[in-house]
């Protein structure tokens, strides 16, 4: 007559563990919270957005500032992680992480991998012709030379995007500046924070440069986290939401790309959906 009560309370005490050992594991914001820190992830050698500086060897850049930043509105400590480029997502489907502020770009194959917080971040892929050559418009490229890295997005976004131009790829892109300065090509194009190094090194040479205003491709970014964590994304788009409110992001920004910065840039963008503002991109 016991073993059927034995045999039942068995089943029941496993139910519980399992149970418990289920609930323990599914969140990592509860985890973090548990620790009294968060595991951020940034690149490792990616001026301005994570890497080392040269005098304190100390990790710094937008993405560094902004998991410092969002771990604060959290109640939080941020435990640094820095990561490869090629490494940023792995890291975070694996769990060694619990978010990623690598200026990851939405794409839909990513987000098939990982989850997307609210747009903290945007990019432009631009073209950079000089000063003089009156072009001042991705129209005016037409029949033009423009020179990209070889293997890089930025050449096979020009290959889609200015269909009239001639595309040629160079080994680097420094080589695509040479050939820009000699004559070789009528344009060049990357992203623009590269573009902007070279369009001040051009000013200081006296063979001035110009932006096109126009981009090629826009890059919505945002904080990745593991498929399925839903409480940690939710925290995340609060605490970015709260920095965007309080004028700390525009802040952040400004120190690393805008009128602090050796870019001049101005911050342009919403905290939105990332997906949403890639799609609405695409039907344009």
């Amino acid at each position: 007559m016991q073993y059927p009560f034995r045999s039942s309370t068995t089943f029941v005490a496993l139910a519980l563990m399992m149970l418990s050992a289920g609930s323990a594991a599914a969140s990592q914001l509860d985890e973090a919270k548990a620790r009294g820190t968060i595991i951020c992830g940034t690149q490792n050698a990616s001026s301005p957005y994570g890497y080392q500086d040269p005098d304190t060897r100390q990790y710094v850049g937008y993405d560094v500032d902004m998991c410092k930043a969002i771990a604060k509105e959290m109640g939080l400590k941020m435990e640094h992680k820095p990561v490869s480029t090629e490494a940023r997502i792995p890291e975070v489907k694996m769990g060694r992480v619990d978010m990623m502020a690598g200026s990851v770009a939405w794409l839909p194959k990513r987000a098939e991998q990982v989850d997307f917080s609210k747009q903290y971040l945007q990019g432009y892929i631009k073209v950079l012709v000089k000063k003089d050559s009156g072009i001042s418009k991705l129209s005016d490229l037409k029949d033009k030379k423009v020179c990209a890295s070889s293997g890089s997005s930025s050449a096979a976004i020009a290959q889609k995007v200015l269909k009239d131009a001639r595309v040629l790829t160079f080994q680097n892109i420094s080589q695509c500046y040479v050939g820009l300065q000699s004559g070789k090509v009528s344009a060049m194009t990357a992203g623009e924070l590269v573009l902007r190094r070279f369009l001040n090194d051009s000013v200081k040479e006296g063979k001035p440069t110009a932006l096109l205003s126009e981009p090629t491709y826009t890059e919505h970014i945002g904080i990745i986290v593991k498929k399925g964590e839903s409480e940690l994304l939710a925290a995340i788009n609060q605490a970015i939401v709260s920095l965007d409110e309080s004028g700390e992001l525009t802040k952040i920004y400004d120190k690393w790309m805008g009128d602090e910065s050796i870019y001049k840039m101005t911050r342009d963008f919403k905290v939105e959906s990332v997906a949403a503002a890639a799609k609405a991109d695409m039907s344009k």
